[in-house]
């Protein structure tokens, strides 16, 4: 995953039931340029008022943020683009106010609870594509009871296919243009390693093992496979999806791929606590790509958390449908005793955080919700952004956990410390 989540800074206000505004803030580091304007998908609908989809490819560096925030609105259905800072990456690229977002990566989210799609943008890290249709649109489309999935391709996404090697081979093989570098089309034997990873036949080869063959030749390409080992990650693209791409002029990435072929899931745990707790530890450790990650370990077997299947060498993902990638150990321990009884967990076992922190890319861009109560769940406090919010607090039976500073007319809260947590990186459950 992309080293410390150094991604666009949410921000959220939350006020009574009915009456509910969510903003996730992208913020930007001007640079001169729009080398991807809008891009639109289908002809005007019947004249009856919709109009087109666009497509935007919103690439930054670490440094810059996206430069748009996303809003729920009451009275407004979607999810709203809002605040497109003027000079900013998204404005730049043709992004508007009122923009309703349909799709996040390939995935159709106007169905999706807006946390889930603000963590599919922030898990997107540096490069995300957008799929957007104008305000006045949009209404008349929901208005005529339009199927707004229906106005995007059915299949525009690569396939991201992960090959384990048996005694003949990989089971695929590669061909091209001679002379020219960087064009790769696979061959795939039937009931061969490939086929079961769900290489399509005649697909087209875009990255190997995390990297891009476009600079390969053909013997750089065999050289890199026999390298490989016993297994490979091949990103592929049917010869529609590869088109669709290059006619727009978009750079097909892995954070745009179907993953659902991968061995390596994400895992929705629910779990109740008991009289003895949750039974489990949570423990701060490095990962593989040396960045820090949260763990859990000593899962007491007949205990809820085993129960709920944790394993242990899980890492942490999320908390309550909230990301604690980015977070330390006390912020992640406040998350999961934010709810006395119960918590949701998104966890990953060793080999697939290994596998996604091989290409660099989060597991959680690739998550799907099976669950549509996961979103139910009160989010955690963030930090304020200039907008009031009505928050209820409930005080434990030591303290609140909060003190209230006040200065330059505005009130904010800040954590107590508490010196136990602190101290400790290890926290049992």
């Amino acid at each position: 995953m992309p080293s410390g989540w150094v991604l666009p800074r949410l921000s959220k206000v939350l006020g009574l039931e009915g009456d509910k505004k969510s903003i996730v803030k992208f913020e930007f580091n001007p640079k001169d340029g729009i080398d991807n304007p809008a891009l639109s998908l289908t002809e005007d609908m019947d004249g009856e008022g919709v109009g087109e989809p666009r497509f935007y490819l919103l690439s930054k560096s670490n440094t810059e943020t996206f430069g748009f925030c996303l809003h729920e609105e009451l009275g407004c259905q979607g999810h709203v683009i809002r605040q497109v800072e003027l000079g900013g990456l998204a404005q730049r690229r043709g992004l508007q106010d009122g923009d309703r977002l349909l799709q996040v990566n390939g995935h159709f989210v106007d169905h999706m609870d807006h946390r889930r799609v603000v963590q599919k943008i922030k898990a997107s890290g540096n490069q995300v594509l957008l799929a957007v249709l104008d305000g006045d649109s949009y209404e008349a489309a929901k208005a005529l009871g339009r199927d707004l999935s229906q106005m995007l391709p059915a299949d525009m996404r690569p396939r991201l296919c992960h090959v384990m090697r048996d005694k003949s081979g990989f089971g695929f093989g590669v061909s091209g243009p001679e002379g020219t570098k960087g064009t790769f089309q696979l061959s795939v034997q039937q009931d061969g390693p490939a086929e079961r990873a769900g290489v399509p036949p005649g697909s087209w080869l875009l990255e190997l093992n995390g990297a891009s063959v476009r600079s390969y030749s053909h013997a750089q390409l065999t050289r890199k496979l026999k390298q490989s080992g016993s297994k490979v990650t091949l990103l592929v693209a049917t010869s529609a999806v590869e088109e669709f791409y290059r006619l727009r002029g978009l750079r097909v990435t892995a954070a745009l791929a179907d993953t659902s072929w991968l061995p390596f899931k994400v895992r929705e745990l629910h779990v109740v606590k008991g009289p003895a707790g949750y039974g489990f530890l949570l423990k701060e450790d490095d990962c593989s790509s040396g960045t820090t990650g949260q763990f859990l370990w000593d899962v007491d077997a007949g205990l809820p958390a085993e129960q709920a299947g944790m394993r242990e060498g899980d890492r942490l993902l999320a908390v309550n449908g909230e990301s604690i990638e980015g977070l330390d150990h006390q912020q992640t321990v406040l998350r999961i005793r934010a709810h006395d009884d119960q918590v949701t967990l998104l966890v990953i076992d060793p080999a697939g955080d290994e596998f996604y922190q091989s290409i660099g890319l989060s597991p959680l861009l690739f998550f799907e919700d099976s669950d549509p109560a996961l979103g139910s769940h009160t989010p955690s406090l963030p930090s304020l952004s200039g907008s009031p919010g009505l928050c209820h607090i409930e005080v434990g039976p030591k303290r609140p956990g909060f003190w209230l500073v006040a200065a330059a007319n505005s009130i904010g809260i800040t954590q107590s410390p508490r010196q136990e947590e602190q101290r400790r990186l290890r926290q049992a459950f």
